[in-house]
């Protein structure tokens, strides 16, 4: 518990006023105490940004890490809250939570809506599909009328459906749910990060999937990279952040993180053949 001291008012200093004082300072929060914890919406199911690992369950992450290593610049402790990314989002604009991170894109659309760290990782789109018949996808013409598997609310079921696809939303599922279904055939692709695709095929053996590398993707969306959110004017908790951030970067972290979650770095921007580049209305 935070402890505050008072100077004593003399003889005007009655216990009323003292107890008004107290009254006011047992008040604190997340939000307006600097050196509170830092609570942090995330999804835990987002393998590598934000999952639990086998041994022990513990909430661990790409993500996860870079916020625990910002909070430790900070001076401060950080407490997660596990939630979809809707909520996510919904809880940074309410207060409810200070920041949330889980590979968002710090992109103009976002920033509108919130204040954004500085991007802290670089990368593209892909497309996961049956790797015996590429889910009959060949070019992005074969989209349309495909089912494409994701989260609602996102800037790829967005896109897919801007393609024609009919959009599965799923509500904050591991990644192995969503491979279970195309694979079965109850979707067909899904489009996402392609750092995170290839780790989630290589977490799971024999799930007769495949990237389809003659179509990686950006949009409008994706932005600088992906960063830390926090609510619009909050403009003393971006400076904060964006300084833990750059010292981290400065002193290896990122990259050590980069290559423990991803087995590369993803700190610097890759160099790779992109297809195309969507306008998402």
């Amino acid at each position: 518990m935070r402890t505050f001291k008072f100077r004593w008012l003399g003889l005007l200093g009655t216990i009323g006023i003292v107890l008004i004082l107290l009254t006011g300072c047992g008040k604190s929060n997340s939000s307006s105490n600097s050196k509170g914890p830092l609570i942090c919406a995330t999804s835990g199911t987002l393998y590598p940004s934000s999952f639990h690992n086998e041994k022990g369950n513990k909430l661990t992450g790409f993500d996860v890490e870079i916020v625990r290593a910002v909070a430790k610049k900070m001076g401060r402790k950080v407490e997660f809250k596990e939630m979809n990314v809707d909520g996510q989002l919904t809880a940074v604009k309410t207060g409810k939570a200070d920041i949330a991170a889980n590979d968002f894109s710090v992109s103009p659309a976002r920033e509108k809506q919130f204040a954004l760290s500085t991007p802290y990782k670089h990368s593209f789109n892909s497309l996961i599909v049956r790797q015996k018949d590429d889910s009959g996808i060949h070019s992005w013409a074969d989209i349309k009328g495909k089912r494409a598997a994701g989260e609602a609310g996102t800037s790829y079921q967005r896109l897919a459906k801007q393609l024609g696809a009919k959009p599965v939303n799923y509500d904050n599922v591991s990644n192995d749910i969503y491979m279970k279904d195309v694979k079965n055939g109850k979707t067909d692709l899904i489009m996402n990060d392609y750092y995170l695709q290839k780790l989630a095929l290589a977490a799971v053996p024999n799930n007769g999937l495949k990237i389809l590398s003659n179509m990686y993707f950006k949009t409008n969306e994706d932005g600088k990279g992906t960063g830390i959110i926090m609510k619009k004017g909050n403009t003393k908790l971006q400076k904060q952040i964006n300084k833990a951030l750059a010292e981290l970067k400065s002193d290896g972290t990122l990259r050590k993180l980069s290559e423990k979650y991803y087995h590369t770095d993803v700190s610097k921007q890759p160099k790779v053949h992109i297809s195309k580049t969507f306008t998402i209305k």
